[in-house]
């Protein structure tokens, strides 16, 4: 009875082995995912400098989590190793008392004896097996925190670079805004010049106005109703103009990049439909490039124009007189910076 006894509490042992030993199985398996998973994410490689720093914080505190995880996993195992240790022990320690009552009843405990020793041999290759593992872990642990170095001092030396080449555009913009200012205050001191010589030399005629920064022309000076070509006296106010323009070329330094605008607006009436345009639109942008045409033929560089129709969309004059609907009725030209 009590040999019966002792051969069932034995096989007992399997079970609870069996047991540990899926649960260690899984455990390693989802550990090999979880470290497969943070290696592809780790191989993915980041293209530019704000999307950068992102990935490499991103990854960072993933690694930092994985590494976590697998210190779990570490402590779980030695764990689990610990009490494998212990079932082996106590199993020897049955086997040995075995051995003892064998020399009584050799026979009948050489089936449990075997038994024994086939389970812990089990044991002893399910044992090294973990610690294989915990060593592999180990090494893996290794691995990703040379990694989480490396990214950190990747991230600190992109950090260093973003900061200095902030510093510097910094600086750039700050001379670039002081050029610009010094340029725009120079080329607003040859744009005054430039209106007061015009002024002097179309005299000061009602139709001929400066609004702003605008040097203001009514369209009846140059072209007829409805029209885009340019009427005789309107060519003479041209030779003019071409003149001052020239003048204005000698004396602006080469390095400001300036350019002489030429705007034309309409009214808001509509062309008629023997009109040759489609639009007021069309016949602001004709006038405009018109003037430009014969400024470029008197010797202005084309490089220093530019022609803009603005149809009856930029009133000055809000009104709907006559004489409102004349004010609107406009060839502006400005003077500006490229």
């Amino acid at each position: 009875m009590a040999l019966s006894r002792t051969r069932r509490e034995g096989m007992n042992y399997w079970p609870g082995f069996v047991d540990a030993l899926s649960t260690l199985v899984l455990s390693v398996i989802f550990l090999l995912t979880v470290f497969m998973v943070a290696q592809f994410y780790l191989s993915q490689e980041v293209a530019g400098k704000d999307t950068a720093l992102d990935k490499l914080n991103a990854q960072i505190a993933r690694l930092s989590q994985l590494l976590s995880l697998e210190r779990t996993g570490k402590a779980n195992l030695e764990d689990e190793v610990a009490q494998l240790r212990a079932s082996l022990t106590a199993a020897e320690t049955e086997r040995d008392r075995l051995r003892t009552a064998s020399g009584q009843a050799a026979a009948a405990d050489q089936g449990a004896t075997d038994k024994l020793n086939s389970q812990l041999d089990l044991e002893k290759a399910a044992t090294a097996r973990a610690l294989a593992q915990i060593e592999n872990l180990n090494e893996q642990i290794s691995a990703l925190r040379r990694q989480i170095a490396a990214l950190e001092e990747a991230l600190g030396a992109s950090e260093k670079k973003e900061s200095a080449a902030q510093l510097r555009i910094a600086d750039l913009g700050q001379r670039l805004n002081v050029a610009l200012a010094q340029r725009v205050q120079e080329l607003s001191r040859y744009r005054s010049d430039f209106f007061g010589k015009l002024r002097e030399i179309l005299g000061n005629r009602p139709d001929i106005r400066v609004v702003g920064d605008r040097f203001v022309f009514q369209s009846e000076i140059f072209f007829d109703s409805g029209s885009a070509t340019l009427r005789p006296d309107g060519r003479a106010e041209l030779d003019k103009l071409a003149g001052a323009i020239l003048d204005l070329e000698k004396k602006i330094p080469s390095d400001i990049d300036w350019v002489l605008s030429v705007e034309g607006h309409t009214d808001v009436r509509p062309v008629g439909p023997t009109s040759p345009f489609k639009s007021n639109w069309d016949l602001s942008a004709a006038r405009a490039i018109s003037v430009v045409q014969y400024l470029i033929a008197k010797g202005v560089p084309p490089q220093r124009l530019d022609a803009a129709g603005f149809g009856q969309y930029q009133p000055i004059d809000p009104g709907t007189s006559d004489e409102a609907l004349a004010h609107n009725r406009r060839i502006e030209l400005k003077l500006t910076a490229r």
